[in-house]
């Protein structure tokens, strides 16, 4: 039977999808916003994170922490991250326990508690998260927060910290983060999916009743991003003192997802071709064959989904390896395997990597809230909240272009190389 995906827009501009399943007993609720890192100005660093934080201290008729005891007294789990081009705070609860979950997510789209006393813990909570999971954490942020951006792109929107500085939110005052939610927490600038047991007219009238008299705003004007493609190699090295190895990452700039779908789709299998699993080609040759390294695998912009991004957006092999003078040697293998693929990829090669891809998308979207999330991603940036259901077979059209993708855009002129050394190696 064929996924049944609702669409439909509310007199505030707030758009709704609704992707029913009555074989489950639980549902999941999930609000974007179109707003991440690459919002941020100058001098605003890590304000998109910083605020995703500060929409969990309250609303007009919630107090701080009030809606966690609500939802996990339901027998739910919520959270929120930011990405960068958007923010997502998403549920999951048993199928009665909708309704609360959308009382509660309208409640802080219509008035979060903006307040100094919020905005002055939730500083110190996100310096707090930044030391532990980024100054003091072995291998932290690399290399998706500070080594590879700033190879890989020009401007700031796409080249600077999201994580921000700790000067820029020392900074960040009560006007501008009103500001920043007047911007950009606007209905129009939203999407509320619903996935699970819950059908299309009850999620509709539901969504109706909690959002339908948030008022209207107008949507902050959505730049451009784009960035010409690197013109030569570029390379950067850093010493990380609490990292046990060395390890490098190679970014490469890829075709955009949305504008160039069949190549960046081509793309994505190229890269699980290469190190998807202890059966892909540089694990092969890197960890079992050369022992070369410890380990290899992919990033996405530098994180774990490649389904999250606008153009412009990377991918990052990384490795670990044992010894300094390796790297050279890692770097040659790397684009010896490229060079292979770019000589010709037969069907059969890529027919493991499509069926593991293909099952892994298929658990992935069986949790609902994962559906909810992936979903709004697609309807957010493609307008086409369906593709979660359309993903696999997208993918098997596309491996015909796996090595032109593999020719066109993995050539040393398109990448930025970062090098991470263990303090006190050379």
């Amino acid at each position: 039977m064929e996924a049944v995906v609702d669409t439909t827009t509310l007199a505030n501009g707030l758009k709704v999808v609704v992707l029913p399943d009555p074989s489950t007993s639980v549902v999941a609720l999930a609000v974007h916003y179109d707003v991440g890192f690459r919002s941020e100005p100058p001098g605003s660093t890590g304000f998109a994170h910083l605020f995703e934080h500060l929409m969990f201290q309250g609303s007009e008729h919630l107090d701080k922490g009030e809606l966690p005891r609500l939802i996990q007294g339901s027998g739910g789990i919520f959270n929120g991250f930011t990405r960068p081009d958007a923010t997502v705070y998403f549920e999951q609860l048993p199928a009665g326990a909708l309704e609360l979950a959308l009382y509660c997510e309208a409640d802080r789209m219509r008035a979060p508690k903006i307040t100094e006393e919020n905005l002055s813990n939730q500083i110190a909570v996100v310096k707090e998260e930044i030391r532990v999971n980024v100054l003091n954490q072995p291998y932290g942020g690399f290399p998706w927060l500070v080594d590879l951006p700033p190879l890989l792109f020009e401007t700031f929107a796409n080249a600077h910290n999201g994580y921000g500085s700790f000067d820029d939110l020392d900074a960040a005052s009560l006007e501008d983060v009103r500001g920043f939610f007047d911007r950009y927490y606007c209905p129009a600038n939203a999407v509320v999916t619903i996935a699970g047991a819950v059908d299309a007219a009850s999620a509709h009238t539901m969504v109706e009743r909690y959002f339908g008299d948030i008022p209207e705003r107008d949507v902050a004007p959505r730049p451009s991003f784009s960035e010409p493609l690197l013109s030569g190699e570029r390379r950067s090295e850093r010493v990380d003192s609490h990292a046990p190895l060395p390890a490098l990452a190679i970014g490469y700039r890829v075709p955009d997802p949305i504008g160039d779908e069949e190549r960046y789709d081509a793309t994505v299998l190229m890269a699980s071709l290469l190190t998807h699993g202890s059966a892909s080609r540089l694990f092969d040759r890197l960890v079992r064959r050369e022992k070369l390294a410890s380990d290899v695998g992919a990033m996405w912009g530098g994180l774990d989904s490649a389904w999250t991004s606008r153009d412009p957006t990377y991918l990052a092999f990384v490795v670990h390896y044992p010894d300094t003078g390796l790297a050279e040697r890692i770097i040659s293998s790397i684009d010896d395997e490229i060079d292979a693929v770019a000589a010709g990829v037969p069907a059969s090669a890529l027919e493991p990597v499509l069926a593991q891809l293909t099952s892994e998308h298929w658990m992935h979207v069986d949790r609902k809230y994962e559906l909810a999330v992936q979903a709004g991603f697609f309807e957010q940036q493609r307008g086409r909240a369906r593709l979660a259901f359309e993903l696999a077979d997208r993918l098997a059209a596309a491996a015909s272009r796996v090595s032109d993708v593999a020719a066109e855009w993995f050539a040393p002129r398109n990448r930025g190389v970062c090098i991470l050394v263990p303090g006190g190696a050379s």
